[in-house]
């Protein structure tokens, strides 16, 4: 893990102001980009861990982490973030309490992150970051909600194929089994699915 301050990144800039969607707000980038470092991931590091505090909110430049918790043992994937997205054990990160959940590289992974402290003066005092984060949770809120009724509204083979149509990088950037959990199916089940689906 390297963690440093450097040069802005345009596609944070880029993400920003398509999540703002208000130019009237553009004037308060520049004090958000400033409180944002670059943090490298490389393969299987870890975001946070669960039962550590989620010291960081960060946007991912290149690369994919995975959400999971252990159920009985097994790795269970309950989220996949990808690059020009947000991550976060959210509740840990503003509560400073344990994360109940871990966050991990599944690649080399480029992420620009904001500490607590930073984060919260920003959601006070900039306008156009309480905009970006009011913006950013209710589209969270969204996904969160078609994710769970996709759960008990569409087939195995129905979930596979919205997956294939609305996210076709994550087939090539996650590892099977990965995607099995985060879809609720097993190995197998993807395996058969995925020869059936072309």
């Amino acid at each position: 893990m390297s963690y440093q301050k450097t040069m802005e990144s345009s596609t944070l800039k880029k993400y920003l102001k398509k999540v703002i969607n208000d130019d009237q707000l553009h004037d308060y980038l520049p004090e958000i980009i400033n409180n944002f470092s670059l943090l490298q991931l490389i393969k299987n590091d870890f975001f946070v861990e669960e039962g550590n505090v989620c010291r960081y909110f960060g946007f991912i430049e290149s690369g994919v982490l995975q959400h999971s918790i252990i159920v009985l043992g097994e790795d269970k994937t309950t989220y996949l973030a990808l690059k020009n997205s947000c991550v976060a054990a959210l509740k840990s990160f503003l509560k400073k309490t344990s994360s109940r959940k871990n966050i991990k590289a599944l690649s080399d992974c480029t992420l620009w992150v904001i500490d607590c402290d930073a984060f919260n003066i920003l959601i006070k005092n900039n306008k156009a970051f309480h905009t970006f984060y009011f913006n950013l949770i209710e589209n969270q809120i969204f996904l969160i909600d078609d994710y769970r009724i996709d759960l008990l509204t569409l087939t195995p083979e129905e979930r596979y194929h919205k997956l294939l149509v609305n996210e076709p990088d994550l087939l090539q950037e996650v590892p099977l089994h990965y995607l099995a959990s985060f879809l609720g199916i097993s190995s197998r089940h993807m395996s058969r699915i995925r020869k059936n689906i072309k």
